[in-house]
């Protein structure tokens, strides 16, 4: 994040705080600080938590820089195996055959 991208958040919640106390308490920190709404330092604040918020804006549309790195890192696998999770299935077929003809043995003994 850039030097301008953290002093906009900085103000932005600065603004934020303001916002909460005067939703709250009713009380204006801003102005209470700079002598009033419509003193001229408190407007440059009010201005500059306005201007804040914009660059602030564009923040949440930036990809997320974890996720960039993460992304370029290459692949662990170069050929993925994309078949079953335990590689090859058995062959149940030869397992039936046999089953079948230990049966078929067992039918021939007994008579």
């Amino acid at each position: 994040m850039s030097m301008l991208s953290r002093i906009a958040l900085a103000l932005v919640v600065i603004g934020g705080i303001n916002w909460g106390l005067i939703g709250f308490f009713r009380f204006d920190l801003v102005a209470t600080l700079f002598g009033g709404q419509d003193a001229f330092l408190a407007r440059v604040v009010y201005g500059l938590v306005g201007i804040s918020a914009l660059v602030c804006l564009g923040l949440l549309f930036k990809p997320s820089e974890e996720i960039d790195t993460v992304t370029d890192r290459p692949s662990r696998f170069s050929n993925p195996n994309l078949g079953t999770e335990f590689g090859e299935e058995p062959d149940f077929k030869k397992e039936r055959e046999a089953k079948v003809k230990k049966a078929k043995r067992d039918m021939d003994n007994v008579d």
